[in-house]
């Protein structure tokens, strides 16, 4: 069977070398509609949430460690706290084991900001693996973490939104 742009190849044929950067592109563009979109009316955007979400989920020590963790350059990341601090979303504290540092904290509000766009970000994964099973979802899903944990640990200051200015 011979295959062009508009025929698939089939099921179970072989993926021609290149073919999984292509994929993925496309996956990433889908996603990122939609990850956009759910991120509507977020102080500080996509980078905002991240924020956020590493605060809550994560609790780093101090700033520094949630610029590391997110690839934000410190003059950048201060500037996007600052957002989510006029917001009333995160405060700046004394780390308590470092007084010239500053630990960044979800206030209530916080919390309950980041739960809604939780919802929508889930909401916008859900409609983009509607072509898969639950089961495949969460097989790609899990598949996907655990590459991007092993290429991360390998190359720990490496700016993924980087990678997608190539593409």
């Amino acid at each position: 069977m011979v295959t062009n742009a508009l025929t698939p190849p089939e099921k179970g044929a072989a993926a021609a070398p290149g073919d999984l950067i292509r994929h993925l592109a496309i996956i990433l563009r889908g996603f990122q509609a939609r990850f956009e979109s759910a991120m509507d009316g977020m102080p500080a955007g996509v980078r905002g949430y991240q924020i956020l979400s590493t605060v809550v989920h994560l609790d780093p020590p101090n700033q520094q460690a949630i610029g590391t963790h997110l690839a934000i350059d410190r003059t950048v990341l201060t500037y996007l706290i600052d957002t989510l601090v006029d917001a009333g979303l995160v405060e700046r504290v004394p780390d308590p084991v470092d007084r010239r540092a500053r630990k960044i904290v979800a206030t209530g509000p916080g919390t309950e900001t980041l739960a809604r766009y939780e919802e929508r970000v889930a909401a916008a994964e859900t409609d983009l693996l509607s072509g898969l099973s639950p089961q495949e979802g969460a097989a790609l899903s899990a598949l996907a973490g655990r590459l991007s944990s092993q290429i991360h640990r390998a190359h720990p200051g490496v700016d993924p939104c980087e990678a997608m200015d190539h593409i």
